[in-house]
């Protein structure tokens, strides 16, 4: 009787429930849980076991390899909205880098088969994982152009322009949050007395302004494009 009037309803007993993308990353479920992280907290360390992806809810996240010689590099600067530690999904055993909270951060932990999981069945998180990893893969790649062919005034205000996330539409006045200059010299692979020079550069030119945080101007493209 039961299924007779679900029927008639128009419903089913057995239909999927729908798939919120948005709730899915914003809240703790299923073998996914919300980890909090202070400044200079990590969040995982080089060598440790790979156990799954993580999502930046809210704050940002660098991550960066020691060579055996104790140098570190920083590979790159992550932002909310973007996923890390997705080689656990391709069979990396452990964690090839260092990942530390640069400010207050907030991530959603997806461990490892709920992942692979929810990528196989549901294609919005399916769409959006590539998205990410394809714009990974193209960044990376122009980083290292950048690395090998660019001066370091030009590395910095390249950094400066993806920090305040120049031209997208949920930052459209270019603003970035406080950020030391040890970390942008780290960043571009120089020292930070010359990213204190380049800076006060950009500030006399108007590139730059401080108030809080540091205002971007648009016109700090011309450093980039300039030959």
């Amino acid at each position: 009787m039961l299924n007779t009037t679900a029927k008639k309803n128009g419903t089913s007993l057995d239909k999927k429930p729908t798939f919120d993308l948005q709730i899915f990353l914003d809240t703790s479920g299923l073998a996914r849980k919300i980890e909090k992280f202070e400044k200079s907290e990590k969040v995982y360390s080089q060598g440790e076991p790979a156990k799954g992806v993580k999502y930046i809810q809210k704050g940002r996240v660098k991550l960066s390899v020691v060579n055996g010689s104790g140098k570190e590099a920083v590979v790159a600067i992550l932002k909310k909205g973007d996923f890390f530690g997705e080689g656990c999904l391709a069979g990396q055993p452990v964690c090839m880098g260092t990942a530390t909270a640069t400010e207050s951060t907030s991530l959603l932990f997806i461990e490892k088969d709920e992942m692979m999981r929810v990528l196989r069945t549901e294609h919005s998180l399916a769409d959006l994982f590539i998205t990410h990893m394809l714009t990974r893969n193209i960044r990376i790649e122009e980083d290292l152009i950048d690395q090998l062919f660019n001066s370091s005034e030009k590395r910095l205000a390249r950094a400066l322009l993806l920090l305040a996330r120049y031209g997208k539409e949920d930052q459209p006045h270019g603003v970035i949050s406080k950020i030391s200059q040890e970390l942008l010299a780290e960043m571009i692979g120089t020292t930070r007395s010359r990213v204190n020079v380049f800076m006060n550069k950009f500030r006399e030119l108007g590139f730059i302004k401080y108030n809080g945080g540091i205002q971007i101007n648009a016109s700090l493209l011309n450093v980039v494009l300039h030959d």
